[in-house]
């Protein structure tokens, strides 16, 4: 058997054994430790065959497993491979073709439409088809630059021959592989954040100014590793009362060493349930409140496309009572003119607008700023962001 077939069966008994019950990446690297005769470049490239098959989604479903992995080589590469031009020279032949022509030569019996096919939950601006076609793309990764920092950050550059720099230079945008971790001090000198996601404050500033609120107290509701806050932190300095909630403990310890690396050291911190009524909350009402809440994160599924793959549909409403819980829960501790910043990294409209609208009709808060900041454009996230005042 040769070293192509054996990768391809491998990949195949791996799909088939995977369930989507955690994230792939966590699921093959066990996988891996358990058989141990394969060595680096074997991992990397039977890994890329499985991710390949993911990104085909819920289209090609009469193609074999390991038929539809040839399809996602085809599909998402760019270059010409061994693997393909053992199994499928035809196609390996054309590989430099945009993905349109492919499309043409494979024929009729693929849809890009069919690899999500939950269009029908969309939030409104997103273009379902443009969407499709992103998990064809393994998307980039994006470092920003932290305050004080970009002298030492660019010098680093210089060794680097392939970059973006964005947003005004404070922001880095990488090939998907490339090891940001042996370049820079991450957390110290740059964040590892999401294009999209450096840009959910961008209208809340004049918000800020308009209140004229000069030391805002802030409560990162649902903090996860703290991401937010560093930003926020970045953004306004010493000028905010941070406090920083999540559901578990082991949580926030990640979150408290991040901040010590980072350099923030004044905030406070306590683990709380805020999807439950009479959870924890700060002792004083706030002048903002982040709530980046859990969500379907459909959002990053071109990143982890088996998170596609294994979706069903009533997760969406899971998700939206969820989330109702959530902001329910949190009102209460927002002062009067004070603003509630509503994230998520979903594309559904239940989660993002319906949730805006369930703000508005049951509190009355007056929206200040809602938008879709669309992954597909720049071979990022899809993010959400909602921003409301209370009257």
């Amino acid at each position: 058997m040769s070293r192509h077939q054996s990768h391809i069966n491998t990949a195949v008994k791996i799909i088939e054994l995977y369930k989507g019950d955690n994230p792939f990446a966590i699921f093959i690297k066990a996988f891996f430790s358990e058989h141990k005769k394969y060595g680096s470049k074997d991992r990397k490239a039977i890994s890329s065959l499985c991710y390949n098959y993911f990104r085909i989604g819920f289209a090609a479903a009469a193609y074999s497993i390991e038929d539809k992995i040839l399809l996602g080589c085809f599909l998402c590469g760019n270059k010409s491979t061994e693997i393909l031009a053992y199994k499928k020279p035809e196609w390996d032949a054309i590989m430099q073709l945009p993905v349109e022509e492919k499309l043409e030569f494979i024929g009729n019996d693929f849809s890009v439409a069919d690899i999500f096919p939950f269009t029908k939950e969309l939030s409104k601006s997103i273009d379902g088809k443009k969407l499709a076609y992103s998990f064809l793309i393994q998307p980039d990764v994006f470092v920003r630059i932290r305050p004080n920092e970009k002298a030492a950050v660019l010098q680093k550059l210089k060794s680097v021959t392939d970059y973006t720099l964005l947003n005004k230079d404070t922001c880095i945008e990488f090939e998907n592989a490339t090891k940001v971790d042996e370049l820079f001090l991450i957390d110290k000198e740059v964040v590892v954040q999401d294009y999209n996601s450096q840009q959910v404050f961008n209208h809340l500033f004049s918000n800020i100014e308009a209140n004229k609120i000069e030391q805002p107290a802030v409560w990162d509701c649902c903090a996860a590793s703290g991401g937010k806050s560093i930003l926020l932190n970045d953004l306004l300095g010493e000028k905010i009362k941070l406090t920083v909630s999540d559901i578990r403990e082991s949580i926030l310890i990640n979150l408290r060493q991040r901040f010590a690396v980072a350099g923030i050291k004044s905030y406070k911190h306590f683990v709380a349930d805020i999807g439950k009524a009479g959870s924890k909350h700060p002792s004083a009402e706030q002048d903002i409140i982040l709530c980046d809440v859990p969500c379907t994160g459909s959002g990053t599924w071109s990143r982890t496309p088996e998170q596609l793959c294994f979706f069903k549909v009533a997760e969406i409403d899971k998700f939206n009572n969820k989330q109702q819980q959530i902001v329910t829960n949190v009102i209460p501790h927002l002062k009067k003119e004070g603003l509630l910043v509503y994230i998520t990294c979903s594309v559904f409209k239940k989660e993002n607008e319906d949730v805006v609208n369930y703000l508005q009709e049951k509190f009355q808060l007056q929206l200040v700023h809602q938008e879709i900041l669309k992954g597909y454009d720049n071979k990022a996230d899809t993010m959400f962001v909602g921003i409301l005042k209370k009257s």
